[in-house]
C-alpha cells in the first residue's frame, strides 16, 4: 500500500467525479462553440477508460481482478467509442441535438447527464480499485465469480459489437423501409443493448468476487456490493430513458404513418423478442402475458395505432395486439443501437 496513492476520499469517488465533469466540459465547450457532433459520444466512451487507468494507476497494487476488470471497461469502451466516432462520420451528424444545438442550457444537459452516466456506471471498478478495498489481502484471481465474469462478459462484447456492425452495415446497403432480422436481430430486436447490459453486470461480478469471495470486510465490503447501482443504472437508462422508449413505439409509429414495410415490420414485432435473445418461432406463438413480464416487453413500448397513430388507415394496421373490427386480441408488439 505504500505506493497508493490517497485523493480526496478512499474510494475514489470525489476524484472520478472531478476528473469526469472536467472532461465533459472540455467537449462540450468545443461541441457548443463549433456546433461539431463528431465528439460527443467519443468523449462519453473514452472518459471511462480515463477513469479506469487514473484508478487502476492511483491504487499502487495491481492484482490480477484489477487488472481484467479495468482492461475490460477499457476495452468495451474504446471499442464503443471508437465504433461511434466511426459512425458520425459516416453519418455526418447527431440528429438527437437538432433542438439543442444552439441552445446552451439545454444542450449542456445531455452533457451533464453523460457524466452521471459516467460516473455512476465505472463505480465497479472505481471503488474495486480504491485504497480501502486493496488494503485487504487479496483472493487469487479464478474463483466461480471471475470465471463466470469473464464468461459473460465474452457473450455479451460479442453480442454488442457484432451486432452494432451487423446494423451499420444492413443500414448502410438497404433503404429505410427495409427490416434487420438477420443475425443477432434474428433472435432479439436490440442485441446491442443487451450485450451492453451483460458486460456491465459482469464486470461487477468480477469486482464483487473480491467482497465475496475474498477477505474484504466492513465498510468497503458493503461499498463494493453497493456498486451494483452501476450495471442497474445502465440497465434503467437503456430500459426507460434512452434506449427502447426511444426506438421502440416512435420506430413503429414512424414505419406505420409513412408505409414503410408496416406489414413486414409488425410480423417481425411479432415473432422477435423486444430485448432477451429468444428463439422466433416459440416466441410468437407465446402468451402475451408472458411477452409482457418475463419477456419485458412492457405495455410502454408498444405501438397500438389506434391509441397512438395521428392517421387512421384502417383495421389491419394494429400493432400489438387489438383488431378494431373484431376487438379481440392478437399476438403482436413493437427496435435500435448504444449506442
Amino acid at each position: 500500500m505504500a505506493d497508493t496513492v490517497y485523493v480526496l476520499d478512499n474510494y475514489y469517488l470525489a476524484i472520478t467525479l472531478l476528473i469526469t465533469i472536467a472532461y465533459q466540459l472540455l467537449f462540450f465547450s468545443i461541441a457548443f462553440t463549433f456546433k461539431f457532433d463528431k465528439l460527443t459520444d467519443f468523449a462519453g466512451g473514452t472518459n471511462f477508460a480515463v477513469l479506469a487507468i487514473i484508478t487502476l494507476a492511483f491504487s499502487g497494487h495491481h492484482g490480477a481482478r484489477q487488472v481484467v476488470a479495468s482492461l475490460f471497461i477499457m476495452v468495451w469502451a474504446l471499442r464503443l467509442s471508437g465504433f461511434l466516432l466511426f459512425r458520425i462520420i459516416k453519418t455526418g451528424k447527431d440528429d438527437r441535438f437538432d433542438d439543442k444545438r444552439d441552445k446552451f442550457f439545454p444542450f449542456l444537459g445531455f452533457w451533464v447527464f453523460q457524466m452521471l452516466w459516467v460516473w455512476t456506471v465505472s463505480l465497479p471498478v472505481t471503488v474495486l480499485n480504491s485504497p480501502n478495498v486493496q488494503q485487504y489481502p487479496e483472493v487469487p484471481f479464478g474463483t466461480g465469480r471471475d470465471i463466470a465474469g469473464v464468461i459473460l462478459f465474452a457473450i455479451g462484447f460479442i453480442m454488442e459489437s457484432v451486432s452494432d456492425v451487423q446494423k451499420f452495415n444492413f443500414r448502410s446497403r438497404n433503404d429505410k423501409s427495409a427490416i434487420c432480422d438477420k443475425g443477432f436481430f434474428y433472435i432479439s430486436r436490440h442485441p446491442n443493448y443487451f450485450g451492453e447490459i451483460i458486460v456491465q453486470f459482469a464486470i461487477y461480478m468480477i469486482a464483487v468476487s473480491a467482497a465475496a469471495d475474498g477477505y474484504v470486510a466492513g465498510q468497503a465490503f458493503k461499498a463494493l456490493y453497493a456498486t451494483i447501482v452501476g450495471p442497474f443504472f445502465l440497465t434503467i437508462l437503456l430500459m426507460f430513458v434512452s434506449g427502447l422508449t426511444l426506438s421502440e413505439r416512435p420506430g413503429a409509429k414512424k414505419r406505420y404513418e409513412n408505409d414503410m414495410n408496416w406489414e413486414g415490420y409488425h410480423q417481425y414485432l411479432k415473432r422477435t423478442s423486444i430485448l432477451i435473445p429468444f428463439p422466433p418461432q416459440i416466441y410468437e406463438r407465446l402468451p402475451i402475458f408472458v411477452k409482457r413480464t418475463v419477456l419485458l416487453e412492457f405495455p410502454m413500448y408498444v405501438f397500438d395505432p389506434a391509441k397512438h397513430s395521428d392517421i387512421t388507415k384502417g383495421p389491419q394496421s394494429v400493432q400489438g395486439g387489438q383488431n378494431p373490427a373484431t376487438g379481440t386480441r392478437q399476438s403482436g408488439e413493437p427496435l435500435t443501437g448504444s449506442t
